[in-house]
């Protein structure tokens, strides 16, 4: 299974093509990432209300707890304090969700950004490709063959007309001489059919 073809021309395209569409993949990866990373920015302020939450908790959980010592109005000093605390973790809470949600979004338009650019590029750039070698092959097995030359002549002269203006043309046309067996016909013909393939004899 050949890749490339092997006419220069083609083959340059070809080349040119597959990096296009390498560097189109590398700069959708490359631009997703930077995404992601500005969106993750966003969760710093959730990571400031987690820090200052649970901060906040810990302080007022040890004020509570002095408080408790306090005689005869201990316990009464300890439950607006205790419920203090727990705003203080709620507010950490709240805290970290922002943060899980930031991730999430950010995730998802990286993924987005990488998924839908690749498929476009892979829809766009890969079935040419994958067309171009299976019918590279197909002409190679034709050429292998016995009424290999006589066939791709054949090829030729259905194909268009710009591939035959070059060749040489014997009395009576091209299609005369094909018809006549001419072996000089039909060798310079199956090379335009190959030349037309990307393909050398």
């Amino acid at each position: 299974m050949r890749l490339y073809a092997q006419t220069p021309a083609r083959r340059n395209r070809q080349v040119l093509a597959d990096l296009i569409a390498v560097v189109l993949v590398a700069a959708a990866v490359w631009f997703a990432l930077a995404v992601h990373e500005a969106v993750m920015r966003l969760a710093e302020p959730g990571r400031k209300v987690e820090s200052s939450g649970d901060s906040l908790a810990a302080e007022l959980d040890n004020a509570a707890d002095a408080a408790s010592e306090v005689p005869l109005v201990g316990d009464l000093l300890k439950k607006p304090l205790q419920s203090a605390a727990d705003a203080g973790t709620g507010l950490a809470d709240a805290g970290q969700s922002l943060q899980h949600v930031v991730s999430q979004v950010a995730t998802l338009a990286a993924v987005a950004l990488i998924v839908l650019p690749v498929a476009l590029v892979l829809l766009l750039w890969l079935p040419p490709r994958l067309r171009w070698i299976r019918r590279s092959a197909g002409v190679r097995r034709l050429m292998d063959t016995p009424e290999g030359a006589d066939l791709l002549a054949l090829r030729a002269l259905t194909g268009p007309l710009g591939d035959l203006a070059a060749l040489p043309t014997p009395a009576g046309g091209l299609a005369d001489a094909w018809r006549r067996g001419d072996p000089q016909a039909i060798a310079d013909l199956s090379r335009a059919a190959l030349r037309r393939a990307g393909l050398r004899p």
